[in-house]
Formats: C-alpha cells, sequence, structure tokens
C-alpha cells in the first residue's frame, strides 16, 4: 500500500537532545534511547470516514517524535498500518449501500491527501491488513500450535487467544480486571461470549459469516483476522520486537495496545524464547472534543480536515491549532482556537518575512528543549510567539528580551523559518506549501 508524498524536511544547525516522553505502562516520563535507527509503529485508521480532528491530532504528536529523532541524527522506521477489514467498515458499507472495498479505497485516499497537507512525514512501511492476511494466518496458526489459543467449540471456527497463559498481560496499561472488562465490552471485545476460557480472551479469527468477505484460514477455516493480530503481525513483519514507540490514541490503551503487545511476545518466546517487551515505550495521545462535548461519530459531530480544507482553511492553521495544546491533554476544538492559529500564523509569516530578526539561537535551543521535554507543544509554541514579537515590535513585555531582540540578525528569519518546520511542522513559506 503506498503511503503519501514526504515534505521537505530543513536540516538545522547543531543536534537535537534526547527525547523523552510519557510511557502509559511505567507511568512516568522517560527518555528514548534508539539505535542509530530509531523504530516507530502507530496504529492507523479504520477507513469508513475520513480524518476528523482526533485523528489528524493524533498523528500529528507522533509526526514530532519522528521530527525530533531526526533532528537529533537518527534514521526512522516509521510503519503505520491501515485496518481496511473491519466491523465498522463492513457496518458503514452496508448502511450507504456501498462495496466496502471501494468504501475503504476512498477513505484511505482522502486520508492520504489529509497527511499530506497537515505535512505529516510518511511511514516507510504503510501496510493493510488485508494484504498481511497470508502473515497473520500463519502467526495464528503458530499460536494454536503452541497451545496457546483455541478453537471455540461451536462450529463457528472462531479463534481466541488464552491471555491466562500470558504473564504479561495487563502490564501495559496497568487496569485492572474490573476496568479491562468495561474497556473490552465498549471497544469491541466480547467478554460474554459463551464457550471462551476466559472473559477477557480476544477473538484471533473469525469464522465466515453469511455476506461477509473471507480469506483461507488457520486450520483450514475460511474466515478474517481479528483486529489485535493484524498489528501484531504487522509490527513483528516490519521492525520486530523491542522497538522504541508504540503510539495512537488514549482508547487504543486497552484492548488495543495490550492484545497486540500480549500476541507479539507470545509469538516471539515461542519462536525464540526471548521475553522482552513488544515496545519500550507505549505513547498515547489524547482526546479532542467539540465546544465542550466529546466528539463522536455517534454524536454525529465529528469535524473533519477535509471539510476544513474544503472551506479554504490553511493546513497549517489547523496544525497549529492542534499543537497549541498538549498532546497527553484532552481538550476541545473551538472557531476561537482556529481563529487564535490564524492570527498566530499570519503573525509568524510576517515576522519571517522580514530582513532581519532577533537572534535565532537562543529560540532554536529553546524550541528543543521544550519539545524534547515529552513534546511540550504549547511550551514551544510561546517561544516563537515571543521571537515573532521581538522581530516585529522589540522586546516589549512578553520576555523576549532573552532572545536577544535588541540585536537583529540578518539571518535569523530565515533559521526559525527552518525551526518552526523542521521541528513543529509548519511551514511558513508559501512556496514550501506548494512543494510538499
Amino acid at each position: 500500500m503506498l503511503a503519501w508524498p514526504a515534505p521537505l524536511l530543513p536540516t538545522l544547525p547543531g543536534t537535537g537532545p534526547v527525547l523523552k516522553l510519557h510511557d502509559t505502562a511505567r507511568g512516568e516520563v522517560v527518555p528514548t534511547s534508539p539505535d542509530r535507527t530509531a523504530r516507530m509503529y502507530v496504529c492507523g485508521i479504520t477507513p469508513y470516514d475520513a480524518t476528523h480532528l482526533g485523528h489528524a491530532a493524533t498523528y500529528l504528536a507522533f509526526d514530532l517524535i519522528n521530527r525530533m529523532w531526526r533532528d537529533a541524527g537518527h534514521a526512522v522506521h516509521y510503519v503505520q498500518n491501515v485496518t481496511d477489514i473491519d466491523d465498522p467498515l463492513l457496518e458503514r458499507a452496508e448502511r450507504d449501500h456501498e462495496d466496502w472495498i471501494v468504501l475503504g479505497m476512498r477513505e484511505t485516499a482522502l486520508f492520504r491527501e489529509d497527511m499530506t497537507a497537515l505535512r505529516v512525514l510518511p511511514p516507510e512501511d504503510y501496510i493493510g491488513a488485508v494484504e498481511s492476511i497470508p502473515a497473520i494466518v500463519a502467526r495464528i496458526e503458530t499460536l494454536l500450535d503452541e497451545g496457546l489459543a483455541y478453537v471455540l467449540d461451536d462450529g463457528t471456527g472462531d479463534v481466541y487467544h488464552d491471555v491466562s497463559q500470558a504473564p504479561g498481560f495487563g502490564s501495559e496499561s496497568r487496569y485492572d480486571e474490573t476496568t479491562m472488562l468495561r474497556f473490552f465490552a465498549e471497544r469491541g471485545g466480547d467478554p460474554d461470549r459463551a464457550g471462551k476460557r476466559q472473559p477477557l480472551d480476544p477473538l484471533l479469527w473469525r469464522g465466515e459469516r453469511p455476506g461477509e468477505p473471507s480469506w483461507p484460514g488457520p486450520r483450514g477455516t475460511a474466515g478474517r483476522p481479528g483486529w489485535h493480530i493484524e498489528c501484531a503481525t504487522i509490527a513483528l513483519d516490519t521492525i520486530g520486537m523491542g522497538f522504541d514507540v508504540q503510539g495512537g490514541g488514549s482508547d487504543l490503551v486497552f484492548p488495543h495496545h495490550e492484545y497486540s503487545a500480549v500476541h507479539a511476545e507470545a509469538l516471539t518466546a515461542a519462536a525464540t524464547g526471548e521475553k522482552g517487551p513488544f515496545a519500550r515505550a507505549y505513547v498515547h495521545a489524547a482526546m479532542i472534543g467539540l465546544d465542550g462535548e466529546k466528539m463522536s461519530k455517534s454524536k454525529g459531530n465529528l469535524v473533519f480536515v477535509s471539510r476544513l480544507r474544503g472551506d479554504r482553511v490553511d493546513p497549517m492553521a489547523i496544525r497549529l491549532a492542534l499543537l497549541s495544546g498538549h498532546y497527553r491533554t484532552d481538550r476541545f476544538w473551538t472557531s476561537d482556537l482556529l481563529t487564535t492559529a490564524q492570527e498566530r500564523l499570519a503573525t509568524w509569516r510576517e515576522a519571517v518575512s522580514r530582513d532581519a530578526g532577533a537572534p535565532a539561537a537562543p529560540l532554536l535551543r529553546g524550541l528543543r528543549e521544550r519539545l524534547a521535554d515529552d513534546l511540550d507543544t504549547p511550551g514551544a509554541i510561546a517561544l516563537v510567539d515571543a521571537w515573532a514579537h521581538a522581530t516585529l515590535h522589540g522586546a516589549g513585555d512578553l520576555g523576549a528580551d532573552d532572545l536577544g531582540a535588541d540585536e537583529l540578525e540578518d539571518e535569523a528569519p530565515r533559521i526559525v523559518q527552518d525551526a518552526v518546520d523542521a521541528l513543529l511542522g509548519v511551514a511558513l513559506d508559501p512556496c514550501a506549501l506548494k512543494g510538499s
């Protein structure tokens, strides 16, 4: 599956610091420690509708991680999946009397357009669940062979993972059983399914049902894969065990990331005896609401990036508005938030268009420090605000005198423009947008 084109990434003077991120499994901010190539897996969309602002905020957070690692001198092997076969996709296709394949292809194409417009660095591997089914089936066969999975004894052909044999189960989310059962029921699980060994056992393979697409499966049973084994398989086949960051929205902490880790760790232990963690850190982005309410398809209040673009909203203003809040803080999208971002963007562009500006070195250092501290985008944005004010109006009362505003430098606007682009992903040069 093809990803989207990569925007140009300016090279900055010097090297960025070690990136620190909040790891859900440890409950604290920890330094990342990639090898020469940093490895990151971020769960992708189920393409039954377009990119809403919750999606966008999530992928922007992990885009910042990608950018910070590159600024620190690492290559980045970034993998993202597309869940192009799942219940929500089939349900939407049936509701709209549309072919599920056509629906998935159209919405995936629109997602690519949105990511291009938002200047998100593309994954090196962009892989659909459907194209991975043969590999997924082989992994399920391994779990069955090892006695770690079982076929439900009701004639459906459904296969489940026996989590009672997974000693690390629960270590990623750190939830108690009551919380797990609640989220499992709310987020696609089936804790009350008759015949399962344990209520929290997750589905690995769904046997063929009338009217549903199917593929040859484990033990010769046609059907389609469960959600969590898809990501476990794709990650193992691309970046392997012990990669640096597993990412996604906070709603994926449980069950999706917990079960993906359980599957991958069981498969790796069976194949090699290795018992290390699936990922070194689990990083989760918070939710975006609308005008004080939760944003969800059931409420019908989703705001889509493509619709904002259709209304001629500058994608850089959308990006800047979403980055104005910290990635781990639940927050709301409002018209005032967008207006503020549009005004900020205009100010920044005016400042970098000047022939000289406040010194760039302190700002670059500050941007790197703020973003390296668990992606402190509000702090980083405040520094650029201060630099722009110092460049346009003098130090004033914004604390911009720390930036050396009394000594304007000819090269400062260009360096700041490159820094804001490379680190925050906000293009201040209209020519950069045309070339992306």
